[in-house]
């Protein structure tokens, strides 16, 4: 009987068009965190998955003795101040950051090296302008929430923001040493 279970469901993901083995790439940049838990979860998370990093290597990269005190501060979302930095190098990636940005009501930009424009660059930067241009209009039609507007648009605005420092800084660059890319 389960086995006929199994057959019937996977038939209907397949007439759905989604399959078992295939799994949607996350875009790590757009992410926004709610809430400072989320923010270490997500940079955790990014760690495994870009980087292939364990919740011990992590500790490790921190310098700490051990990761059970890690451990403690991923769960109830207190992790000390002065190691905010030292996690998300660790990481490969600064939602900590950007949340405490955003719960202070400000907004992030990466300093930008005045390098040339590239086609992604544009690319990028129209279908982050469409995407929140038509989550703008879903949510006064009342078709789309707060959340994924607010986060649509602030994505945005920083791209933007990235383009007019870039642009400001394009005569005299500067040389990019060891940044990692965040994909």
């Amino acid at each position: 009987m389960n086995s006929t279970k199994t057959v019937i469901c996977l038939e209907s993901q397949k007439a759905e068009g989604r399959s078992m083995n295939t799994k949607k790439r996350r875009n790590w940049n757009a992410l926004q965190a709610s809430n400072l838990r989320q923010a270490l979860e997500w940079c955790k998370e990014y760690a495994r998955s870009r980087h292939n990093r364990s919740i011990e290597r992590i500790a490790e990269l921190m310098g700490l003795a051990d990761h059970w005190s890690l451990y403690k501060w991923l769960e109830n979302g207190r992790m000390p101040a002065v190691l905010i930095r030292s996690y998300e190098a660790a990481c490969g990636i600064d939602y900590v950051t950007r949340w405490l940005a955003a719960s202070s009501g400000k907004m992030l930009i990466t300093i930008p090296s005045g390098r040339q424009l590239q086609d992604a660059d544009v690319i990028g930067l129209h279908s982050g302008f469409a995407s929140a241009l038509e989550l703008l209009t879903q949510f006064y039609a009342g078709k789309a929430d707060v959340a994924a507007t607010s986060e649509a648009l602030t994505n945005h605005l920083q791209q933007v923001a990235f383009h007019h420092a870039n642009v400001q800084k394009h005569g005299a660059p500067e040389f990019n040493f060891g940044e990692e890319s965040h994909d």
